[in-house]
């Protein structure tokens, strides 16, 4: 009887002992594949550096020593021009719309041909647009274009450079948004683009993971009136969009008091880019970057941590509290 006990516990520990046993050659095996360099003999590519976020990244990355490759939509444009003056000659300025083809394809001769000894250690997919609008104020088009650049964009320059990425065992960074998962009035197209993206990196994050390539998503709160990405529009420039049909529902001050509380709740925003720029480094150079780097303020922290995991009328219920969301209902359809 004893026997028994003792190989019922044996056996019993067995399963456990294998457990620990893998995680423990997966943390040695992470911590083999994670190499801390100052960027010498390495490249990056960053995509939409004009203005914003990759254009203060790649003149910190130049900074550390690596080769940057900048990505432009206008590379004889004043962001281009001013990035090219400011950096040293390891930074090197591309014609690159993320939503051509044959941009990406000579943006990735382009890279071939200049790869320091070390090769292409990241890509941070940066480029992107936004806009605001109810999803009865957009047309199809408006939806394809934020896609396109957003989702496909992001696609389509990974596809490309993956090959040279797997090969130096590096990274792939791509920068989503909070309303990836916070879905609010106005944001429609920007979340269906977001959220897109994010499916896309964590798919591509298992998949690289046999090859040591660490994929890493960055999900920016309100920086819009640091970035100036915002498009400005008031209240007349949507109305005119509109039909009659939509003219009836959607009453003309609802779209100039939409306009006004959207206006004033990014200048609510950060002022500066500091957060965002300090997790793209983490994200590009740290031996262990995070899977999602959360960049909203202490306050907000918890809110939008919880709020995935919320049940449906919760999520929703959100948005019935808020004092516009209450105008709205009472100024839909009024004369």
């Amino acid at each position: 009887m004893n026997s028994i006990l003792f190989i019922g516990q044996i056996i019993g520990i067995i399963p456990i002992s294998a457990v620990l046993l893998f995680l423990l050659a997966k943390l040695v095996a992470r911590h083999r594949l994670s190499r801390v360099h100052d960027g010498r003999g390495y490249a990056v590519l960053i995509t939409g550096c004009d203005s914003g976020f990759g254009h203060q990244l790649a003149r910190c990355l130049d900074h550390k020593g690596f080769v940057v490759f900048a990505g432009c939509l206008s590379p004889e444009g004043t962001g281009a021009l001013s990035l090219a003056r400011q950096s040293s000659r390891n930074l090197k300025i591309l014609k690159l719309d993320v939503t051509s083809e044959e941009d990406v394809q000579q943006a990735k001769r382009t890279v071939q041909e200049n790869l320091p000894e070390k090769g292409l250690w990241a890509v941070v997919n940066n480029a992107g647009i936004t806009d605001w609008a109810e999803i009865e104020w957009s047309t199809f088009e408006d939806f394809r274009n934020m896609i396109d650049v957003n989702l496909f964009g992001s696609i389509r320059t990974s596809i490309a450079f993956l090959p040279l990425v797997r090969a130096a065992e590096g990274r792939m960074v791509y920068v989503s948004s909070i309303f990836a998962f916070f879905n609010c009035l106005n944001m429609g197209a920007y979340s269906v683009s977001k959220r897109g993206l994010e499916a896309f990196a964590d798919c591509l994050r298992v998949e690289m993971a046999s090859f040591g390539v660490k994929v890493s998503i960055i999900q920016p709160g309100n920086f819009g009136q640091a970035t100036n990405i915002l498009r400005m529009k008031s209240g007349l420039d949507i109305w005119e969009k509109l039909d009659e049909e939509r003219k009836q529902i959607f009453n003309r001050q609802y779209l100039e008091l939409a306009s006004e509380y959207f206006m004033l709740t990014c200048k609510a925003g950060f002022k500066d880019t500091t957060m965002v720029i300090d997790a793209m480094l983490h994200a590009v150079t740290s031996p262990q970057p995070k899977f999602r780097y959360l960049l909203v303020s202490v306050l907000d922290r918890f809110f939008f941590r919880l709020f995935p995991f919320m049940p449906t009328i919760l999520t929703d219920a959100v948005f019935s509290l808020s004092h516009m969301y209450g105008k709205r209902k009472e100024l839909l359809y009024a004369k």
